[in-house]
């Protein structure tokens, strides 16, 4: 019996483009069934017409897809500095931009460079369908913001300065830079003859004037902001000339591990679990204990640019990840830190403003190369970096903290705050807190009220407003929120009837530690503020935060003088320990206080040594914070280098564990071969450079920063992970409860 005929479209049906895969199987009869040999001819012939047409498909597709490739991918290469010449045909790399058709025949268009000159490119033609008129439509049918590869002849060199030399004779300066441009030249303009996409920007994408990119668009935010692709630029050149200076006082780089070991540093660490059950390595908050092992290993100066990493609460000036300029230096105390920092931070500002200018857009002020600056901003780049004073200024952490209530001061900030409790009225200390025999701190605050009449109202109304947008933890403080009195000579006593005949008298008396508030004048305002009668603890007081929040609020408003100048400090004396607050896991210890800095911070003085024994909390640490602006730079300190004392720091004053010492088994081995003295540094790089560009946030000089909860919008990390990857480390989720 004949078997019947098998349609060929129930054998197989083909992609669109991709002819030798199958939609669908075979019919499953067709799997097992016999067929007979005229049946198995027909589909042995069939399957050949699918095989050729097949490849003759993959063919097309291959050709096309080669040339698409080549259309946008082979390209001429870019011209070097010495070919800048008037009258030379050059070729530039770079995005199209600004566009500008001043009529049919002539076009012009801006090529933009990275840390170069404007390309300003010109096309223009006589004769309809003449080679000119074909480049300029060309030119016209590139979608802006393209990446192009453009040719042409170099028309005219703007601000190319000449040489004088002896004899009198002027040569051309061709000093070439990292760009390819020749040095001093601010813009080229190039007649076009030819150009080449290569790629096409998207008619999706909108660009316009101050266009606001969202964080999953960073590739796009760097690219249309000059001031962040700008500071990126300087953030290299930063590094670059702190690299040189440290080579050049002898220091050698040595790079430490990343997959470190969990150690009760002080901070949270990110564990990265292995494919060993039970084991895990840590990301090391700071290659501390790596570089007190270079110590005892006989290297003398050590640095590195150290990736580090620490699971915090994330804020403006904070990462899970950054970037630290580490140092440490044997047979040198704290002071020879100190003074290497010293002559490393103050090469910055004259290399600096050899490579940058600093320009002002409104209220943003950041650097741009020397080379990108456009004529239009140079009457704008009166900002410079100033050279720094040598030897930076040092204030103890107890001075710090009585007089500006913060342990990292900004000495931009005109105006310091004083105890004032030994003058005031007992009845109006009960109006502002109910503690008993509290210490008050005031300090006095003079806008520069520029209104005619009544200064009084005018500073009210600052103080309203500043009022009611004061952060929760200052209003509810448990000692009492702050407040404060304007001076108004309208008003009874001037406005300080509050304090009484008497205690406004002595406020005023310009008795020693009063002299700020002797010759008060409308619109003054004093703000007042309780504080327990203790020793300082911590980073701050409630008043040391006002007073930050009161001049940053006033330059906002321009009651205060916008300062680009650098105010370097040093604070040093700081508390060897600190009560622990359960805002940080510590050390882990039992004693109820952890290292302020971190366990291996040396006494300061043979006095504080003995307080180990008997009172740890009133014990010194010969600890030092680098601190501009406001800005807490870096911090170091003296080590502890003998391993006996080490391990009595660890067992007998903070009360760690057997478990818990054994971590540091290798840091105290390292130690008891005799390892020399030693003090260290590590310096916030990001912030560094944040602090030298004027902007408040390192995440302006990060190319791709986390966000406030720890995630890269770009890449959108971290991202989930699965039960099977669990399983490949031993590890599973928890259970719900």
């Amino acid at each position: 019996m004949a078997q019947p005929r098998v349609p060929l479209r129930r054998l197989c049906i083909f992609r669109p483009h991709s002819p030798a895969r199958c939609r669908r199987p075979l019919h499953p009869q067709l799997q097992t069934r016999w067929l007979p040999p005229s049946s198995l001819h027909l589909m042995r012939s069939a399957s050949s017409a699918a095989g050729e047409h097949g490849s003759h498909s993959q063919k097309l597709t291959g050709q096309q897809l080669r040339d698409e490739w080549s259309k946008y991918s082979q390209f001429p290469k870019v011209s070097k500095a010495d070919d800048f010449r008037e009258g030379k045909q050059v070729t530039v790399h770079g995005f199209l931009s600004r566009r500008r058709v001043k009529h049919s025949k002539l076009v012009f268009a801006d090529v933009q460079v990275d840390n170069g000159p404007a390309i300003q490119i010109t096309s223009h033609f006589e004769h309809v369908d003449s080679p000119e008129h074909l480049i300029a439509k060309a030119l016209r049918a590139i979608p802006l913001h393209s990446p192009v590869s453009m040719t042409g002849t170099v028309v005219k060199l703007h601000g190319l300065p000449t040489e004088i030399h002896a004899d009198g004779s002027a040569t051309e300066s061709r000093l070439s830079t990292p760009a390819g441009f020749p040095a001093a030249v601010s813009r080229v303009d190039i007649n076009l003859e030819s150009i080449q996409p290569l790629n096409a920007f998207p008619k999706d994408i909108i660009v316009s004037e101050g266009v606001q990119f969202p964080p999953s668009s960073r590739h796009l935010q760097i690219r249309f902001s000059e001031a962040l692709r700008s500071r990126l630029i300087a953030r290299p050149q930063i590094g670059l000339q702190m690299r040189k200076t440290l080579n050049e006082l002898g220091f050698t780089e040595v790079e430490t591990p990343i997959l470190f070991k969990s150690t009760p540093e002080g901070a949270r660490e990110f564990l990265v679990p292995t494919r060993r059950p039970n084991l895990a390595y840590a990301l090391p908050q700071s290659p501390q204990q790596y570089k007190q092992i270079l110590m005892a290993s006989g290297v003398r100066k050590y640095y590195q640019f150290a990736r580090c990493f620490r699971d915090e609460d994330l804020r403006a000036d904070r990462q899970p990840e950054f970037t630290q300029l580490d140092l440490e230096m044997s047979f040198a105390t704290g002071e020879d830190v100190m003074q290497a920092v010293e002559s490393l931070v103050s090469t910055l500002p004259a290399s600096l403003n050899t490579q940058f200018s600093m320009i002002r857009r409104g209220d943003n002020v950041y650097p741009v190369p020397n080379q990108g600056l456009k004529a239009t901003d140079e009457g704008n780049a009166e900002l410079r970096w100033p050279s720094l004073p040598s030897p930076f200024l040092r204030l103890t952490y107890q001075d710090a903290m009585s007089r500006f209530g913060v342990d990292k001061p900004d000495l931009r900030i005109p105006f310091e705050i004083r105890r004032v409790d030994q003058v005031l009225p007992a009845q109006f200390v009960s109006m502002i807190t109910d503690l008993e025999s509290p210490v008050v701190d005031a300090f006095r605050f003079r806008p520069n009220l520029s209104v005619e009449g009544d200064l009084g109202a005018a500073a009210a109304k600052f103080v309203d407003e500043l009022m009611k947008n004061l952060p929760a933890p200052l209003t509810r403080n448990s000692d009492g929120a702050p407040v404060a009195l304007v001076v108004d000579s309208k008003k009874p006593l001037s406005g300080l009837s509050s304090l009484g005949f008497e205690g406004s008298a002595n406020l005023t008396s310009g008795d020693p530690g009063l002299e700020d508030f002797r010759d008060l004048e409308d619109g003054d305002i004093l703000f007042f503020q309780a504080r327990e009668n203790k020793p300082f603890q911590g980073g701050s007081t409630t008043l040391g935060t006002v007073r930050t929040l009161v001049y940053h609020e006033a330059v906002s408003k321009g009651l205060l003088p916008r300062d680009f100048d650098f105010k370097f400090l040093w604070v040093t004396d700081f508390p060897m320990f600190t009560p622990d607050s359960g805002a940080d896991p510590g050390q882990g210890g039992q004693a109820g206080f952890s290292a302020t800095h971190h366990p291996f911070t040396a006494p300061l003085t043979d006095e504080d040594v003995e307080l180990l024994a008997t009172d740890p909390l009133k014990a010194r640490a010969d600890h030092y914070d680098l601190v501009v602006n406001g800005v807490e730079l870096g911090g170091g300190s003296r080590r502890i280098h003998l391993a006996k004392m080490q391990e009595y720091v660890m067992r007998e004053v903070l009360k760690m564990t057997d478990e818990g010492v054994g971590q540091f088994s290798h840091l105290l081995e390292a130690l008891r071969a005799g390892c020399p003295p030693h003090s260290g540094f590590a310096l916030g790089f990001d912030r560094l450079v944040a602090v030298f560009t004027h902007t408040d946030s390192v995440r302006d000089v990060i190319a791709f920063p986390k966000s406030m909860k720890g995630e890269d919008l770009t890449v959108k990390s971290p991202g989930r992970i699965t039960k099977e990857q669990l399983a490949t480390y031993h590890l599973a989720f928890a259970s719900k409860k």
